[in-house]
């Protein structure tokens, strides 16, 4: 695997390393051993699929709060997706900065999102799927988000957002949030 580091510090883009003959390819999609050496939690908690039927469909933006952040490891393996993190740690250079990166069933590539950062995506083809191997349990108590168009953030969605859960619509805006938010992310 090949894993490049983004501008947000412990968020990588991780390639495939394919070895190819006559039947197709075969390559790693995690190791252990290769995790840990760049830094990364290695814990997988759950693997989740997500099937979404039409483009223009966004997940997102959502987090955990600590005790219950999650790393996500974010691959397409059908269609594409414009994945966008933010980077949600107080103490971090980084602080509310994002990055969009576009996965998809050509590139293969996975997106590292480690713990106290929102994640969310956009699906830009019809019938297209997502596996995530999520490094915490699924905590209903911890669970939050962001609105997907807060201009606090200018993500720029490549479509127009025809499909989102109810739930997504109604998180609040960061400037709502804010307090709440720097206090619980805040580690010790």
């Amino acid at each position: 695997m090949k894993f490049t580091e983004t501008k947000l510090r412990g968020a990588f883009v991780i390639d495939l390393e394919r070895r190819e003959d006559s039947r197709g390819f075969f390559a790693r999609a995690f190791c252990q051993r290769e995790f840990e050496q760049h830094g990364l939690k290695t814990t997988i908690a759950q693997a989740n699929i997500a099937s979404n039927l039409k483009a223009g469909t966004l997940r997102g933006m959502h987090f955990q709060y600590p005790p219950a952040a999650e790393t996500k490891l974010v691959r397409c393996t059908r269609g594409a997706i414009v994945d966008i993190i933010v980077d949600l740690r107080p103490e971090s250079p980084t602080f509310l900065d994002h990055i969009a990166v576009e996965l998809n069933e050509e590139n293969q590539s996975a997106l590292y999102v480690p713990e106290r950062f929102a994640h969310g995506y956009q699906v830009l083809r019809d019938n297209t799927d997502t596996s995530y191997q999520v490094g915490e349990f699924y905590s209903p108590e911890n669970e939050s988000g962001l609105m997907y168009n807060d201009p606090r953030f200018g993500l720029k969605w490549p479509l127009p957002v025809c499909v989102i859960s109810e739930k997504d619509q109604k998180f609040l805006s960061f400037d709502e949030v804010e307090q709440v938010l720097r206090q619980r992310m805040t580690v010790n």
